[in-house]
């Protein structure tokens, strides 16, 4: 398991203060807190990412906080899976929508 844990259906209002303390109980340590704002809006998405100093630490916070209310929302929390492809814009067409047959699945 890695020591990065992810933090789904946090309350807008949250802040990395209060997410370091709540992950902090019971004698954890946390290393970083990443809230998640919009690239756009800034506005927080609602969820987060909390490295933990250790395994231990990332495991036995899952298992106390996954489910847990917070802030009158019900957490995800679990561990971090790294970033699925998709997130570059390279190559013919980036930034333009691409091909349209490739985006329909229909030749034209």
């Amino acid at each position: 398991m890695g020591t990065k844990v992810y933090v789904g259906n946090l309350p807008y209002t949250c802040d990395e203060t209060q997410l370091r303390d709540l992950f902090a109980g019971d004698g954890r340590n946390v290393a970083e807190v990443a809230i998640i704002h919009d690239r756009m809006t800034g506005q927080p998405r609602g969820f987060a990412f909390v490295q933990m100093v250790s395994d231990d630490d990332a495991k036995r916070a899952i298992d106390a906080l996954h489910g847990s209310v917070f802030g009158g929302r019900t957490l995800t929390v679990n561990e971090a899976r790294p970033r699925e492809g998709g997130g570059g814009s390279s190559g013919p067409g980036a930034g333009r929508g691409g091909d349209r047959a490739a985006r329909t699945g229909r030749a034209r």
